[in-house]
C-alpha cells in the first residue's frame, strides 16, 4: 500500500522561530534610519531577513502617531522582516491590524537578576531569539551546553540561562544568551549576549574572533578584525556604560 495514504494533508505542531525585537525609543524614522545605518555599518547583509517584533513600549506617549507603513519600510530596507508589534497601546491596534501585523503582550515578569540601573535604550537595539536546534543540551538549571561545533548558518538561543560551548562557533554562525556567553574554544560568527536586556552578561572566549559582538542590545562589529593584543587570548567582552569593553580574562588591559 502507498506510504502516501497514511501521510496527514496538514499538521500543526508546537515549534518556535528566529524573532529578533527592534526596540524603538523613538518613532522618528530619520533618527531610526541613522542609528540602523550606524548599527550596520552599512553591510547589506547584517540581517538577513529576520522575522521581527516592533516593541514601542519605550516610545514617548502623546507625539507624532507612528507611521506603520514607513516604519515597515525602512526595517525591510535593512533586512529585517516584521511581523509583531509588542507592548503597544489599545488605540494603535486597528491601525498595526491594518498593516498585516499581530498584536503580541510581552511578559511582565520582572527580572530579578537585573537590579542594577540599565543604560538608556538607543534609537534601536536590536535583541536576537532563536529556537534551540536537536545538538544543544540545557542541564535544566541556568546553563545550556553545546559540545559540536556551530556551523555557519546555524543559531542557538539559550533562553533564561548562560551558554558554554566547547566546541569552535563558526564563521556565518550565530550564537545567543540571555545570560553570558562562555566559549571553550574559538569563537567566529556572532556572539549576543544578555539578549534579554542584562547588560551584567559577558561574553568570554579563548580564541576571539568574532564578525560581531552584541551585550544586552548594544553591538560592536569587527570588519577590519578583531584587536591583535586579543585575538588569540582568552578575553571577555563586557559593556561599560554605553560602550563594548574588551579586556584579556588574564590580565587588566582592556581595548
Amino acid at each position: 500500500m502507498s506510504k502516501s495514504l497514511f501521510q496527514k494533508p496538514i499538521e500543526i505542531k508546537i515549534s518556535t522561530v528566529v524573532a529578533v525585537s527592534a526596540i524603538l525609543a523613538t518613532a522618528d524614522r530619520i533618527a531610526l534610519d541613522a542609528a540602523l545605518a550606524e548599527m550596520t555599518g552599512g553591510t547589506a547583509d547584517f540581517f538577513e531577513d529576520d522575522l521581527t517584533v516592533i516593541d514601542v513600549a519605550a516610545v514617548p506617549a502623546g507625539g507624532d502617531p507612528i507611521d506603520w507603513g514607513g516604519l515597515i519600510a525602512l526595517l525591510k530596507k535593512y533586512r529585517l522582516n516584521p511581523v509583531a508589534v509588542r507592548n503597544a497601546p489599545p488605540e494603535m491596534a486597528a491601525d498595526i491590524a491594518a498593516h498585516g501585523l499581530s498584536l503580541e503582550t510581552a511578559s511582565a515578569k520582572p527580572r530579578e537578576e537585573e537590579a542594577a540601573p540599565q543604560p538608556a535604550p538607543t534609537p534601536v537595539a536590536v535583541a536576537a531569539a532563536q529556537a534551540q536546534p536537536p545538538a544543544a543540551a540545557s542541564n535544566g538549571t541556568d546553563v545550556m551546553i553545546i559540545d559540536t561545533p556551530v556551523r555557519a548558518g546555524q543559531r542557538i538561543y539559550a533562553r533564561g540561562c548562560d551558554l558554554v560551548v566547547t566546541a569552535v562557533v563558526n564563521n556565518g554562525a550565530e550564537i545567543i544568551a540571555d545570560g553570558s556567553i562562555h566559549v571553550y574554544n574559538t569563537l567566529n560568527g556572532r556572539a549576543l549576549a544578555g539578549a534579554s536586556g542584562n547588560a551584567q552578561a559577558r561574553i568570554f572566549a579563548l580564541n576571539m574572533s568574532p564578525e560581531l559582538v552584541s551585550i544586552a542590545g548594544v553591538y560592536s562589529t569587527f570588519e577590519d578584525g578583531f584587536p591583535q593584543e586579543y585575538a588569540r587570548s582568552p578575553t571577555q567582552i563586557r559593556l561599560v556604560g554605553d560602550r563594548i569593553d574588551i579586556s584579556s580574562v588574564n590580565t587588566a588591559n582592556r581595548a
